[in-house]
């Protein structure tokens, strides 16, 4: 670290650059923090020596970012939260924090998360917004840029910046609708599902679905010299149930709890054939970046999301030894 470079840098400049990112206006900014509007100007100066860029340009009445000022105005709120944390006194309040929050969630976990998280969010951290998506084009990238502080996703590789804690466990069955041909029958076989043409859901976060992608599912039934025929590849969990629902399609799919009950009582589900491994289970689990591993309101929302997720993982064990 350079500590002789950093002495040079006055830390209140940074507060005077929020302002003016937030404000996009000297006489505002000076305004917010009770100077003058000279002596804003005089910062905003020394700003533009200190970081080497012009920060802003003029739009009307308006100051216009520069990419570096936009850059930074995606981490500079966390950087000055953080040193705020750190002078403060007393136990951590989330009442207290007035913020943003970016949760990538897939849509089967967010259907019945989601709701939940947010009543304990309006309860307890009233300042806190959450901005929910299950759309991203890289997880790992998007929790390392800041672009996201959370995502939960399945079980797989990662780096060394992003921590990973377990969520739930999900066994997987068969879905199918009321009034399919297998669906009074109290076991199904692996012939007699590979009959019918499937929807595949796509668990994992993705801005794009391919009918080339593997599932679990796929790979298994490779493993055994089978193959399945796709009629509908999608990342859309409503559309996949609707499919279902209306057509001799299956789905490889597991009981969601907490509010996940729209649709379900047109679905009949039955259990995994018993000459598959069962190989389909799937992890979920919270991603974090370590850079937000210190700070209390990402610690407080990440036990809340785990104690929720937990729960639910207790309701889908129950529900699976009833299928």
């Amino acid at each position: 670290m350079n500590l002789q470079k950093l002495s040079r840098l006055d830390l209140n400049l940074l507060v005077s650059l929020q302002a003016l990112l937030e404000e996009k206006s000297v006489t505002r900014a000076a305004h917010r923090l009770f100077i003058t509007q000279p002596a804003m100007s005089r910062v905003l100066q020394r700003l533009r020596h200190q970081l080497d860029d012009p920060l802003f340009t003029r739009t009307g009445n308006e100051l216009v970012p520069t990419p570096k000022a936009r850059d930074l105005q995606m981490r500079l709120p966390r950087l000055l939260e953080n040193i705020l944390e750190m002078v403060s006194e007393g136990e951590f309040d989330p009442a207290a924090y007035v913020g943003e929050i970016t949760i990538a969630v897939p849509e089967f976990v967010a259907i019945s998360l989601v709701s939940e998280l947010t009543k304990v969010v309006t309860q307890y951290a009233p300042g806190v917004i959450l901005s929910i998506s299950s759309e991203t084009d890289s997880v790992e990238r998007e929790l390392a840029d800041g672009v996201l502080d959370f995502a939960i996703d399945i079980e797989k590789g990662i780096t060394e910046d992003i921590s990973a804690r377990n969520l739930a466990i999900f066994t997987p069955s068969i879905w199918m609708r009321e009034g399919h041909p297998l669906a009074k029958k109290s076991r199904v076989t692996l012939d007699e599902i590979l009959e019918f043409p499937f929807v595949q859901y796509y668990l994992l976060i993705s801005k794009r679905v391919s009918a080339r992608t593997d599932a679990r599912f796929d790979k298994v039934l490779r493993d055994l010299g089978r193959k399945r025929k796709k009629a509908l590849v999608t990342n859309q969990l409503l559309t996949a149930m609707e499919t279902v629902c209306d057509t001799d399609c299956l789905m490889v799919a597991a009981k969601y709890g907490l509010t996940m009950e729209r649709g379900m009582d047109r679905i009949v589900r039955k259990r995994y054939p018993a000459e598959l491994p069962h190989e389909g289970t799937i992890s979920l689990v919270l991603l974090q970046h370590k850079r937000t591993s210190g700070s209390p309101i990402h610690r407080w929302l990440a036990d809340k999301i785990v104690g929720l997720m937990q729960a639910w993982d207790k309701d889908l064990a129950a529900d699976s030894a009833r299928l």
